[in-house]
């Protein structure tokens, strides 16, 4: 059954609030063409608007309710300990117009942050402005694009994309401007080297490199690709949406990236089901740390035998100016990630990988006897299976589907581009042995149900509160409202 709208299950004369004693002198409304004559809220009563919602809410699944193995989005359990940090008064109560002698813990936060996120990274600056991943992307091509400029090398306008990258690289280079050079991957999953010599030459801006790639593959040439990158005289950008395959294990900046971005909201547990919050905190090598977003959080005054430092804002000399209003998503994602770095601690970090590369490399091998697994090297966080079988016409779509009369949440399909019938997985560390095996053996039931049943995989789900959505008529035919009065 739908479960009604909120209007629907209004009734007359219902409250839900008892507005308290206005605590300011009462005033003159104004002129009464200024006011409106009805306002059609629903009235209801407190219970009632409970229940309406706890029952939405079922209709959502969440990382907190299930398995949530959506490859390349890193979605982890998010540690209830950050919660309760991003809402201390100090961090919850503060506004980023305040004067900052006002904010020191804030601002000594984030300090510390950019601090930290260089010591994981290897990169020698870090700014915390962008607003998520693809926001980063952005304001790393914008940099690299000042760079070159900034050397009189106007003719560098091509920028190569392995086509296992990520799907925002094109999108961020075309919106600077940049012409995207596709570069193919060789037969073990890494960037053809041949294919790349060819396309180095003194129009190269630089590269953008996913490692390891949607694949769930590191890149086995990776200094090659850097050196040829660099000897061509273009800059690497590393996206760092898999950055958490790598933690305490290799720094990017310490292979040779110029660039990244972090998703604060995957690789350190920010929540960011429903589209947000995002963060995307940027690093950069020395000869870029000019060129970040104004501003920075900086000590402007050191520390003395009596006084603390004081932190304050500082410009980059050639800043590629503001990327977001103020400071970026400070108590949406940086305390959080701040908590969930502090709670772990170096160590922590680095076995935060090992387990998330275990647990991929474990479903892999209790799948791929069952499932196509295109390249068969050891994986890192994630693997891409094909999502068919031989002698039928069962799709990854049709699975997916089918995945969710037995409580799991699909894995990405039909990413990346170059695995037919794609089905990217991705478990995090998180996850337990028990999860793993239930969702393998679930799997293994899909397949066999492909062989003996099929119908029932190509017309799933039947256990959820909504059947199969005609897709197509879906994201032609948009409906953005659920409910209107009834004289409209």
């Amino acid at each position: 059954m739908i479960e009604p709208t909120i209007f629907e299950l209004s009734s007359p004369g219902r409250t839900g609030v008892t507005f308290p004693q206005a605590d300011v002198p009462a005033f003159d409304l104004p002129e009464a063409d200024l006011l409106r004559g009805d306002l059609p809220l629903p009235e209801l009563a407190e219970v009632d608007v409970v229940r309406h919602y706890m029952a939405l809410s079922k209709y959502n699944y969440s990382v907190d309710g299930g398995f949530y193995p959506l490859g390349s989005c890193t979605m982890k359990y998010n540690p209830k300990i950050n919660e309760d940090t991003c809402r201390l008064p100090g961090f919850l109560h503060t506004h980023p117009l305040q004067p900052i002698e006002t904010v020191q813990g804030n601002l000594a936060l984030m300090f510390e942050m950019q601090e930290w996120l260089k010591e994981i990274s290897g990169f020698a600056a870090v700014t915390l402005q962008p607003a998520a991943g693809a926001h980063g992307e952005f304001t790393g091509v914008l940099m690299m694009r000042a760079y070159h400029q900034s050397r009189g090398d106007a003719k560098r306008v091509k920028m190569l994309i392995p086509d296992a990258a990520h799907g925002t690289n094109p999108a961020s280079s075309g919106l600077v401007g940049f012409s995207v050079v596709t570069i193919p991957s060789d037969a073990r999953g890494n960037v053809d080297l041949d294919a790349l010599k060819a396309q180095c030459d003194d129009t190269v801006a630089g590269m953008m490199l996913t490692n390891p790639n949607t694949l769930g593959l590191f890149d086995e040439h990776i200094e090659k690709v850097i050196g040829l990158v660099h000897g061509c005289g273009g800059l690497m950008y590393a996206d760092g949406a898999n950055l958490n395959a790598l933690l305490g294990i290799v720094r990017p900046g310490d292979l040779g990236f110029d660039v990244m971005h972090f998703n604060l909201h995957k690789t350190f547990a920010v929540p960011h089901g429903g589209g947000g919050p995002g963060s995307g905190p940027v690093g950069v090598a020395e000869k870029l740390a000019d060129f970040l977003p104004t501003p920075l959080v900086g000590i402007i005054e050191e520390a003395d035998d009596e006084n603390p430092p004081l932190y304050g804002f500082v410009t980059p000399k050639h800043t590629i100016g503001r990327m977001k209003a103020f400071h970026g998503h400070f108590g949406g994602g940086v305390v959080r990630a701040y908590t969930y770095i502090a709670m772990h601690g170096g160590e922590g970090l680095k076995d935060i990988s090992q387990y998330a590369v275990l647990n991929a490399n474990y479903l892999k091998a209790r799948l791929e006897k069952t499932y196509r697994v295109p390249f068969d090297r050891t994986c890192m966080h994630e693997f891409v299976m094909e999502g068919r079988f031989e002698g039928t016409d069962i799709r990854a779509l049709d699975i997916a589907k089918r995945l969710m009369d037995y409580d799991f949440h699909p894995p990405t399909n039909y990413f990346p581009l170059i695995v037919h019938e794609a089905l990217m997985i991705e478990p995090t560390e998180t996850e337990n042995k028990d999860t793993l095996d239930r969702f393998a053996d679930t799997l293994i039931a899909i397949a066999e149900e492909a062989k003996t049943n099929p119908e029932i995989i190509k017309t799933a789900p039947h256990s959820t509160p909504f059947g199969r959505m005609d897709e197509v008529k879906a994201a032609k035919e948009l409906v953005l409202c659920c409910w209107l009065p009834e004289e409209q």
